[in-house]
């Protein structure tokens, strides 16, 4: 048995339990209530793992206080072989392995005695892999002699240490070549590299095709960082642009290129070009073996590493775990097309009746701008009614924006960029064969018709931008448009580079925004924007992780999680379940806390869990979602559907607001996890399916047909059943033939059926 003691010595500041440990209270607790000992550890695991002990009066605990609580106590101590392979106290052990402050003496190597398996899988969780320097590495080597299945972990370990290693030496002797360069520099270098390798060739095609086999988004993701080390490295100074440093810099690094090619004036500026070519690709090359080695060995349960002497080879041992990822892909490109669609449809029923409510610009413009429209409703629908986000959201300044004038601001310039710039650039390459040449004619044009700036990064004053963009917020009580608007929007898509580098300079923790989540770039007084960002981006993904990811503390935060709620209780409502918003059961010892979104419909109750989170574009982000907002959405739901069935038997109040009586009570019980993230889709957690909203949201409306294209307006995008016989009516796809009832709505999620592109007989359609 395992018996609590006191770690607190004389002037501890620990607060909390003095005379015992939190973590060997809890088992006793739980073992005194009745709990099996594997029970009892998994359940102090997942408090572990949950943030737990909360705090006592004023008193949070540190990480590092409550990491050094959790492995002092007896539990770990004691704990058998068999509970190490359980999934809370894998990832316990994960999370002592990612940690460097606190050190358990011995633990590494009688987890390697006693359950290696458990500790394999938990190296591989930790990250200890990009982490050759932390102590728990030592601590691994000296635990090598109790296994030889870890001595051999340990030896792939070095293996992926000196492939990071040279890769990241690499990058820094290509970083020494480009030192004296400011960040300005840097973006004038990385803008010629964007229109030399990266702006498609073709504008007359949907299906944008790169001229390389440079993937769009990696090389994003590479400026990003490459941005990153100027900023961490700039003086302040130098991030204040004026126009004597702009003008400066320009005839230094952009001129030669542009209009000295060939000439002697032209060597430093070719030679820094070639050289930002070659940093790319190492920086490119060092992202690739982050994310598809590194990131697969330690979040991809689909393979697994073999080393063959000094190489190490990927072997596949589960093809559906790795397909997993590239389908939630696909499903997030159907995704974009639905929403699409749906934008279409209220433009065609709203818009379209009133001309001149989208009239926005010079008539020949009109197209371009009706496409802006379109997509600005079709981010708004997508926010609304799938992320919950209110019409007007506040930004960073603390402003309120109108959220569709702001989505149509991002999307017009995006229309204007593509036009003027990228599309115009590509007409002048393909006439030229030369991209130099064609940037050249590019930008003389542009001087010619009214000394427009046409060169591959444009900038202005914030003033002179604010009024630019004023003229995109008029509405019917602003006429002129509003100014204080227009200021609060550019903010929303503003990155402060000074406050990044600030940030950066005192290595303080924080997100950094990806070129494409905010595509202004601020250098003081002065914005900078990169037209092969903006003209390329996908404003709705844009405006999700804005919101959701670098915004995810804002106060709406939580309003927007229960509009979520309340808009899937409306659409269940309207399919005939009563519906339960926010319930609160008594308060237990195990408290469930409060319930989303309780639904019943005949023999039927569903209790539904909402989370609301952002895009994710990485093996790790989805591994970290799943490990700990949804496995603790699982536990969270196993609490509530017990104290939701025990309110049901027990509470006639209960039973009143969802129009149950004693002798009419619900006999089959679910429990679902809806989640913004398409991420783990159809995964159980703690026994509860995850699925997406906008699977349900889908399945309730009913409207599956619009994943699928079906008026050919994303041709391209996404290859579907296009054969002319094909019937993409909404009847030929329903998905309840017989009419709806609760249990084809269940058959329809658990299935999967709202994704199958090709099911129509299963799904037939309605009769007439």
């Amino acid at each position: 048995m395992i018996v609590p003691h006191s770690i607190a010595e004389a002037g501890d500041p620990l607060i909390v339990q003095r005379a015992t440990n939190y973590y060997d209270d809890l088992f006793v607790r739980l073992i005194g209530d009745g709990v099996s000992q594997g029970s009892a550890i998994e359940r102090v695991a997942t408090a572990y793992l949950d943030g737990k002990p909360l705090p006592v009066g004023k008193k949070k605990l540190t990480k590092k206080e409550r990491d050094s609580l959790f492995w002092s106590s007896n539990v770990v101590r004691e704990c058998p072989p068999e509970s190490w392979n359980v999934e809370a106290m894998s990832f316990a052990l994960a999370r002592y392995l990612g940690q460097e402050p606190v050190a358990a003496d011995g633990l590494v190597a009688r987890v390697a005695r006693d359950a290696p398996d458990a500790l394999i899988r938990a190296v591989r969780y930790s990250g200890l892999v990009l982490n050759p320097h932390s102590p728990r590495l030592a601590e691994l080597d000296q635990a090598a002699s109790e296994s030889e299945a870890v001595a051999e972990l340990c030896r792939v370990l070095d293996l992926f240490a000196l492939a990071h290693r040279d890769r990241i030496a690499a990058v820094e002797a290509l970083q020494a070549r480009l030192a004296e360069l400011s960040v300005f520099d840097l973006l004038i270098y990385a803008s010629l590299y964007a229109f030399e390798v990266l702006v498609p060739r073709d504008f007359k095609v949907k299906a944008l095709a790169l001229p390389s086999r440079v993937d769009l988004e990696l090389a994003w993701d590479a400026l990003s960082d490459l941005l990153a080390w100027k900023l961490a490295g700039a003086s302040i100074s130098s991030l204040k642009l004026t126009d004597d440093i702009i003008g400066r810099s320009v005839a230094r690094h952009l001129r030669p290129i542009l209009f000295e090619s060939g000439t002697a004036n032209s060597s430093e500026a070719v030679r820094n070009l070639r050289a930002l070519h070659v940093l790319m690709d190492a920086q490119i090359e060092l992202n690739e073996f982050t994310a598809r080695s590194a990131d697969a060995f330690c979040y991809d349960d689909g393979i697994r590493f073999e080393r063959r002497g000094d190489r190490l080879e990927i072997v596949e041992v589960d093809p559906a775990a790795r397909a997993a990822w590239q389908n939630d892909g696909r499903k997030l490109e159907r995704l974009h097309g639905y929403w699409f669609h749906r934008a279409m449809d209220t433009y065609v029923e709203q818009v379209a009746s009133d001309p001149a409510k989208w009239a926005i610009g010079r008539p020949e413009n009109s197209e371009g701008n009706r496409l802006a429209w379109i997509r600005a409703l079709q981010a708004q629908l997508r926010l609304r009614e799938a992320y919950g986000v209110a019409d007007e959201v506040t930004s960073a300044s603390g402003d309120t924006v109108d959220l569709f004038q702001g989505l149509l601001s991002l999307n017009l310039m995006s229309v204007f960029f593509q036009r003027d710039f990228l599309a115009a650039f590509a007409e002048r390459l393909d006439a030229s064969g030369n991209w130099i040449v064609a940037l050249r004619r590019l930008t003389m044009d542009g001087l010619r018709e009214g000394f427009q700036n046409r060169l591959p990064l444009t900038w202005s004053d914030r003033d002179s931008k604010v009024a630019n963009i004023t003229g995109w917020t008029v509405t019917a009580s602003e006429p002129k448009g509003n100014p204080r608007m227009a200021s609060a929007i550019l903010d929303f898509w503003t990155y402060d580079t000074v406050a990044m580098a600030e940030r950066l300079q005192r290595n303080e923790p924080g997100l950094q925004p990806h070129l494409f989540e905010r595509p202004v770039l601020k250098f003081g007084a002065t914005l900078v924007q990169l037209p092969w960002i903006v003209g390329l981006q996908n404003s709705s993904s844009a405006a999700i992780n804005n919101l959701r990811r670098l915004g995810a503390r804002r106060g709406q935060a939580r309003d927007e999680a229960q509009r979520i709620e309340a808009g899937l209780a409306r659409l269940l409502e309207t399919r005939g379940f009563k519906t339960l918003l926010n319930w609160k059961p008594l308060r237990e010892v195990d408290d469930p806390g409060e319930v989303d979104l309780i639904a019943t419909l005949g023999q039927h109750l569903f209790v539904i869990e909402v989370k609301s989170t952002f895009l994710r574009r990485s093996q790790r982000e989805a591994w970290l979602h799943a490990t700990t907002t949804l496995r603790k959405a699982g536990d969270q739901l196993r609490r509530k559907v017990e104290a939701v069935s025990l309110g049901i038997a027990s509470d006639p109040e209960l039973r009143a607001l969802l129009d149950l009586t004693e002798d009419r009570l619900p006999t089959r019980h679910h429990g679902w996890i809806a989640d913004t993230s398409i991420e783990c889709d159809h995964q159980r957690f703690a026994g509860f399916l995850k699925v997406s909203v906008e699977e349900l949201l889908i399945a309730l409306r009913d409207d599956r047909h619009l994943l699928n294209d079906p008026n050919g307006l994303l041709a391209g995008d996404y290859v579907a059943d296009q054969s002319p016989e094909a019937d993409t009516s909404p009847t030929a796809w329903t998905l309840y033939p017989d009419g709806f009832s609760a249990e084809r709505f269940i058959e329809v999620i658990e299935t999967e059926a709202v994704w199958d592109p090709r099911d129509r007989t299963h799904c037939r359609p309605i009769s007439q």
